[in-house]
């Protein structure tokens, strides 16, 4: 049995490694249950051949890896790789996995739920009602609330933004996607229409971010993009604070013309005198859109999955390829 160690932050240990679990992981690998390596510097690593992290995993570096001559396997019980995964695991041939996939199924829930609240005006009119706390005349004040043909535009054709495109298919709906990287037919694929970027953010009653935060894609959401989305539509983030320029965005909502729902804001969180705290068409979540809760189950789930895999020789379902790093988060 190849041997394995947790490597993480021990309060995202205690968080995430339910029992049922780190059961199958045991019976897959030699691995103590009750060790978890939250940093390196005492870390006994000298046979291990796996490292299953997770958040608060310490950077493996040329001389962690010296530590771990047999080390060959990562599995990442969350998305993003790039904290901990550094150039020397991959000129190594370290072969990684990732829990992106299982992460982004919470995240696109929420961005739907978001979407249709934003559509049918629900954060306002909720609003609006508990101040009067009296009944109105609802469809003379937001005629256009609802989303029965509404257009959404969808930025960002990743793991997130193709499993939103996929839980809107049933809605009333016209969804819009536009991804530089993604072919038409690949779009059209996903049941929406492939769109310039200009056009997504003119045509769509909600613009819902889902790109990387890459160094070309930092700023993107700038205030000629903002200013060209219709009076009263929505900006939904639940992807990075700094794919948006802040001051732009701030600008347009406290004007009144454009509403937004920010799970992802820059700086995070927002300082105590932003004034996008009180600003009437601003829906803030403090970055709640991922796992969380009983969904860091999934997380576990699918790492025992992967090291079950790894120990029976198989290749990963959910590999993290060296090559794509340039394009994903």
């Amino acid at each position: 049995m190849a041997r394995a160690a947790f490597a993480m932050a021990t309060s995202t240990a205690r968080q995430l490694l339910h029992p049922a679990a780190v059961e199958r992981i045991a019976a897959a690998v030699d691995i103590d249950p009750d060790v978890v390596f939250d940093g390196f510097e005492r870390a006994d690593l000298a046979g291990v051949e796996l490292l299953i992290t997770g958040w608060g995993c310490a950077p493996i570096t040329a001389d962690v890896l010296a530590a771990a001559p047999r080390l060959r396997a990562i599995v990442h019980t969350a998305g993003t790789v790039r904290r901990h995964v550094t150039e020397e695991c991959w000129e190594r041939g370290i072969v990684v996995s990732s829990a992106a996939a299982a992460n982004a199924v919470p995240v696109a829930e929420y961005s739907v739920a978001m979407i249709l609240l934003a559509g049918k005006r629900v954060p306002d009119i909720a609003r609006e009602f508990r101040a009067a706390r009296a009944q109105r005349d609802w469809n003379t004040l937001y005629p256009d609330a609802g989303n029965y043909g509404a257009t959404v535009g969808l930025l960002g054709a990743s793991l997130i933004g193709r499993r939103v495109a996929d839980l809107l298919r049933p809605f009333d709906l016209d969804v819009l996607l536009h991804d530089p990287y993604v072919a038409d037919a690949e779009v059209r694929a996903l049941g929406a229409e492939p769109v310039g970027l200009d056009d997504l953010f003119a045509r769509s009653g909600v613009v819902s971010l889902h790109a990387p935060l890459l160094p070309e894609t930092t700023g993107m959401v700038d205030a000629r993009l903002l200013g060209l989305m219709r009076d009263g539509a929505t900006l939904l983030n639940t992807a990075r604070g700094g794919l948006v320029d802040h001051a732009a965005l701030e600008r347009e909502l406290l004007s009144g013309r454009l509403r937004a729902v920010l799970d992802v804001t820059t700086p995070e969180p927002l300082p105590p005198g932003s004034p996008l705290w009180d600003c009437d068409g601003v829906l803030l979540t403090p970055h709640v859109a991922g796992s969380k809760g009983n969904e860091l189950r999934r997380l576990a789930d699918a790492a025992a999955d992967e090291v079950q895999r790894w120990a029976a020789g198989q290749p990963f379902a959910h590999p993290v390829r060296r090559e794509l790093l340039p394009l994903t988060a």
